[in-house]
């Protein structure tokens, strides 16, 4: 696998994931396998883009995690701003989404469906979204030859193109919390010059999230 490749196949083909579960849960047949396709287009999703990070992991160049202090800050502040206008600002909650209580509460399916959520939630997908928009398009848009380019080098354009794309990724209720989340992870890149840390505040952030989504059944977070 090339180097482009290994950055921009994983998030591609987790894109096309998302289509196809929007695409079979518009077919409407009444039957809970295309109904409700999320729950096993996601665990799905989660097997093969898992699968295409680790085929590509040699080009990433992870190492451990740079001021864990201030990413871990970055990450909990980023939890604020996404549950603010819900826990602060008396915006309905968001209830409609991938509700696991579908199955039966403490059966199998249950926590199988939730162990999946999960390892979606806190590692597939910082994984997949931190390789492909700090990993590759911040570099990338400073200079094509994106590996000539040192991780976290600054530029304008590619800060702020990266920071709206990645607000472009996200639902439309998500665009202004996106926007701001988008901007601290581009900064965390820049001030630790570490992609790992930069995973690490995004998966500090969804598992938290994750725990908020748990306790308030606002399931539309996912």
């Amino acid at each position: 696998m090339s180097s482009t490749r290994a950055f921009v196949a994983p998030f591609l083909v987790f894109m096309l994931f998302l289509a196809l579960n929007q695409w079979v849960g518009s077919l409407g047949r009444g039957e809970f396998f295309l109904d409700k396709p999320q729950f096993w287009i996601f665990p799905l999703q989660t097997i093969v883009c898992g699968g295409l990070v680790a085929y590509g992991w040699r080009h990433y160049g992870m190492s451990f995690p740079r001021e864990t202090a201030l990413t871990v800050g970055v990450a909990v502040f980023v939890l604020v701003i996404w549950i603010s206008p819900q826990a602060m600002f008396g915006f309905p909650p968001r209830l409609d989404g991938f509700d696991p209580t579908v199955f039966a509460p403490g059966s199998a399916l249950y926590w199988t469906t939730l162990a999946f959520r999960f390892l979606r939630l806190v590692l597939v997908v910082p994984l997949v979204e931190e390789i492909l928009w700090r990993g590759f398009l911040l570099r990338y848009l400073i200079h094509e030859d994106f590996e000539t380019v040192p991780f976290g080098a600054f530029s304008w354009f590619s800060f702020g193109a990266v920071t709206f794309g990645f607000a472009l990724e996200h639902q439309q209720p998500d665009w202004i919390p996106a926007l701001i989340t988008g901007a601290l992870y581009n900064w965390v890149a820049v001030r630790t010059r570490s992609l790992s840390s930069c995973v690490l505040a995004h998966a500090v952030t969804n598992l938290l999230l994750g725990v908020y989504i748990l306790k308030t059944g606002q399931w539309g977070f996912w």
